[in-house]
């Protein structure tokens, strides 16, 4: 039986520069050297999501049943959500998450869009990057409130975003993911990029909180990240999620890679799919 996959992070070149879009620009030289620092045999490879027709048929290849596509809100870098939903809409396998940014917006700006990205573009979850704010901010602090009472409220996941990538890594540490998630035990959060590298910290809050869902999408393939395969093994096999993190590794590369970490059967399937259903409420 073919194994079902949800890729939890995913999103085509051509949707902007930083995604390695134009070449012979500084961001397609960041776009291949990140692809290169994370393991992918063909750096370049993004280049086939130039158009629609190529990045659906990447998916297809790679064996992929939905592809999450991630918008983002922030001062440097704005992925609108009207841009995702003009995207989802061409696919069936394509599913749209929103983004917000509360800082610039202002409270009921960003309610607003919230309650926009849900009912009238049918968005599964909100994204928010509190590290990438001017200036950064934790996850846990009071301006985001809104947004994570407006997230379950709605009964959505909140999206949060982590990792080396982060300009001050002092706001990709899980000390405040693990707060929130004791301040928020009815809310679902996600954590993009897995809080890599704090991997053992992020894998000791997730042991505590069960509202934490970690994707550690790229970063699972770097030094150390073997800590969230034995967790998955162990306690964590309902709050792992896959994700290639597309167009920075290769799908079906990537999908090969993961089914090589060590995951037990049963908990592959769930890592794969079963998990990231339930969350984005996508039945079986």
């Amino acid at each position: 039986m073919k194994q079902k996959i949800i890729d939890m992070r995913n999103r085509p070149a051509f949707l902007h520069d930083f995604f390695g879009a134009t070449p012979a620009t500084a961001a397609y030289d960041t776009a291949k050297w990140l692809n290169q620092r994370v393991g992918s045999l063909e750096p370049e490879h993004f280049k086939r999501s130039y158009t629609l027709q190529g990045y659906l048929q990447e998916i297809d290849q790679a064996g992929i049943d939905y592809a999450v596509v991630v918008g983002r809100e922030t001062p440097d870098l704005t992925i609108a959500d009207a841009e995702v939903a003009q995207l989802v809409q061409q696919s069936p396998k394509l599913i749209g998450l929103g983004s917000v940014d509360i800082v610039a917006r202002g409270v009921e700006s960003a309610l607003a869009a919230i309650e926009h990205a849900i009912h009238q573009h049918g968005f599964r979850a909100i994204n928010i990057e509190p590290g990438f704010a001017k200036p950064a901010r934790y996850v846990d602090d009071p301006i985001f409130d809104p947004v994570y009472q407006a997230c379950q409220q709605h009964q959505v996941p909140v999206c949060v975003m982590s990792g080396p990538t982060t300009p001050d890594l002092d706001y990709a540490h899980p000390n405040a993911v693990a707060r929130l998630a004791r301040k928020y035990p009815d809310l679902n959060i996600i954590c993009f990029h897995g809080y890599y590298p704090y991997v053992n910290e992020i894998v000791g809050a997730a042991f505590r909180y069960p509202n934490l869902y970690l994707v550690p999408d790229m970063y699972i393939f770097q030094p150390g990240a073997e800590l969230y395969v034995q967790a998955a093994n162990k306690f964590l096999g309902d709050q792992l999620l896959f994700g290639t993190s597309y167009p920075f590794r290769p799908m079906q590369q990537t999908i090969a890679d993961f089914m090589q970490l060590g995951f037990k059967d049963a908990v592959l399937e769930k890592v794969f799919y079963q998990n990231a259903a339930s969350l984005l409420k996508l039945g079986n």
